[in-house]
């Protein structure tokens, strides 16, 4: 790049804010549009701005890690999928291969090319999770890839602005709900066009007629001052070891992190091999959350593109859990993934001592309904998708965060959107009182969850949790969360994975998990005690050193008070 002025330098940061509001209207587009209450109420979703090398300059800050750095490394995939003389104005690409695009057959992925005057200037890319796409459901049961699920290759959702109406009818004929699922698909097409607009009015307006001085010029920046960021770091290697509750058996994930002057480099080597169950992660998805985590300690505040994802690599043992190949099952490979980031703090924990955040619930307590009515009577099916977070792990200087998606950072669903989705009644959704363990500071609270289906109706459901049978850890002397639990309201205990049924008059309960407190327990300060008792994060019983979380209702927790 030729030498900047300082005006030229403040132009270019301008553009720069610009480029981040365009793909920010982008992902707010498909919040707006989508017929999925994954997509509309959590934000189960991602957008950005790409360059003509599919280079992503921009993330949309509305999305989830997995689904943004995914995508980031998909895009290339599209264009080595589609020859350049074969783009055109009005295309849209799109596939939802898990090893291409983002880990599972449920999201579906869409590429844009943005043209300026017949000249291609860029990519638009857009990520959401749809409620269906045939097969066995949105589930661990499946042995292979094939019982998950339509499968769709990169190919052209639109050309030239013509819909693929083949393609729509193979939907059509192989999903549950065709209605929204084609729907979404328009919605994520609608993403991406607007995004194109707002460029092109944009590079209109300031007078460009590529993005390449300012694509430069944001990789420059975000490059320096990310590695500027490692070289500050001790060096050397670290180790972690993670054990989750796995399908039916526990899952060890192993990792050792290596800081160099110009990297950082993340080894999960010793990690167990593939389940035959669907829980296994393509490789691409444990790279967006190891990326993550890292960036998290390193680097939170600098902006996440191509050049600042490029100083985090990532190695996986070919056949791993963590690195599953074709065809093997990955419908859930959300929760072995969103265990990645604890696996990688608890590593980097050891080179920043008393500077990294205790392990928390990890990976969502999402819940796939299959609402119908009992057998002879009259009622409507519904398939109901559910997102439910247990707690947060403890920070080093403040308590961990209740009943939030960390690290997915998807949104909790209201419970009046999801009760219009489907025949069920939520009759209970509040803080479940001593699930985060205790410490300096308290590990965030889980929720307690209590689903039924209406009258008339039974449901199939499918569980997809766990930290059910291996608890949160604490930090730094803060004890563990409590575990999760599974059960129907008369007792019944339910496994924390796979197809289930509630029949006509029983109500499902899930206790979503607490995270890690840090520091000695001994250290937290009286107020902070108190506080914790006149809210009801903490009862008497469990005040006394009793954490298993099993208690009672926590009384502010009805009434909707949250952590500050």
């Amino acid at each position: 790049m030729n030498e900047m002025t300082g005006v030229d330098e403040i132009r270019m940061q301008v553009m720069w804010n610009r480029l981040i509001s365009v793909v920010e209207e982008q992902a707010l587009t498909l919040i707006r549009t989508a017929f999925s209450t994954s997509v509309r109420e959590a934000g189960d979703l991602s957008a950005g701005v790409f360059d003509p090398e599919g280079r992503m300059l921009a993330q949309a800050v509305t999305g989830t890690p997995g689904h943004v750095n995914t995508m980031a490394e998909a895009v290339l995939n599209f264009l080595a999928e589609i020859p350049r003389e074969e783009m055109y104005e009005g295309d849209t690409y799109v596939t939802n291969d898990p090893w291409l695009g983002t880990g599972h057959l449920h999201d579906i992925t869409m590429v844009s090319p943005s043209f300026l005057d017949g000249r291609l200037v860029g990519f638009f890319a857009c990520t959401a999770h749809v409620v269906d796409v045939g097969g066995r459901g949105f589930g661990a049961d499946g042995k292979s890839v094939y019982e998950e699920g339509i499968q769709i290759p990169i190919m052209k959702f639109a050309e030239r602005g013509e819909v693929n109406r083949d393609l729509i009818r193979l939907l059509r004929a192989n999903v549950r709900e065709p209605n929204q699922v084609v729907g979404d698909f328009y919605s994520l097409s609608a993403c991406n066009e607007v995004g194109h607009r707002r460029l092109v009015a944009m590079m209109r307006e300031v007078g460009i007629d590529t993005l390449d001085r300012l694509g430069e010029f944001i990789f420059s920046r975000t490059h320096a001052a990310t590695l500027e960021r490692i070289r500050a770091l001790p060096k050397g290697s670290w180790s972690n070891v993670l054990v989750t509750d796995g399908y039916n058996d526990p899952v060890k994930l192993a990792c050792e992190v290596t800081i160099g002057d110009n990297r950082v480099h993340v080894d999960f080597a010793g990690t167990d091999p593939v389940s035959r169950w669907g829980i296994n992660v393509p490789v691409i998805y444990t790279k967006a959350y190891a990326c993550y985590a890292l960036k998290c300690v390193v680097a939170p505040d600098i902006p996440n593109n191509s050049a600042s994802l490029a100083l985090f690599t990532v190695a996986a043992p070919a056949g791993s859990i963590l690195n599953a190949e074709r065809p093997a099952p990955v419908s859930l490979r959300h929760v072995m993934g969103h265990m990645v980031p604890d696996l990688v703090l608890g590593a980097v924990a050891q080179a920043l001592p008393g500077q990294v955040q205790a392990e928390g619930a990890g990976s969502l307590w999402n819940i796939h309904l299959s609402v119908k009515p009992v057998a002879g009577q009259a009622g409507r099916r519904a398939e109901v998708l559910m997102f439910n977070s247990g707690g947060g792990g403890a920070r080093p200087a403040i308590d961990g965060l209740s009943a939030t998606a960390f690290p997915s950072g998807v949104m909790t669903m209201p419970i009046e959107a999801t009760e219009q989705t489907g025949p069920i009644v939520i009759w209970r959704k509040e803080l479940r009182p001593d699930s985060g363990g205790e410490g300096a500071q308290r590990g965030g609270l889980g929720q307690i969850i209590e689903i039924a289906p209406a009258a008339g109706h039974e449901i199939d459901f499918s569980a997809m949790f766990d930290r059910v049978h291996h608890a949160p850890k604490g930090r730094e002397g803060g004890q563990d969360g409590a575990k999760g639990a599974v059960e129907l309201d008369d007792g019944t205990v339910m496994r924390p994975k796979g197809w289930q049924h509630v029949p006509a008059g029983r109500r499902l309960i899930l206790k979503a998990p607490g995270g890690g407190g840090f520091g000695d327990p001994a250290d937290r300060r009286a107020e902070d005690r108190a506080n914790d008792r006149r809210k009801g994060y903490v009862t008497e019983t469990g005040a006394t050193g009793d954490t298993t979380g099993d208690t009672g209702e926590a009384t502010a927790a009805g009434r909707g008070e949250t952590d500050t």
